[in-house]
């Protein structure tokens, strides 16, 4: 190797590891995930069915939360009056 020759790791820069987060994927695995774990509550006779009419819909609830805060916190840093993706 040359001394103009520069390695592929010297020459790039390092990822920083974040991504753009698909809300919709995120709200849905939430919520699959709370229903996977009452039904594993459930099955395992930790709570009964009878008992558990107000726990079922907590996941939609938990759910929704996670979509509206992950929501607002993507438009945090954008300008005020920008309609953002609008052409």
């Amino acid at each position: 190797m040359t001394e103009q020759e520069t390695p592929l790791e010297e020459s790039t820069t390092a990822p920083s590891g974040w991504h753009p987060v698909n809300i919709g994927h995120l709200v849905m695995g939430t919520a699959f995930v709370g229903l996977v774990t009452i039904w594993a509550l459930i099955t395992s006779d930790a709570v009964d069915l009878e008992d558990a009419h107000w726990l079922l819909p907590f996941p939609w609830l938990v759910a929704g939360l996670v979509g509206l805060v992950v929501t607002v916190l993507r438009n945090a840093g954008r300008r005020p009056g920008k309609m953002s993706g609008w052409t």
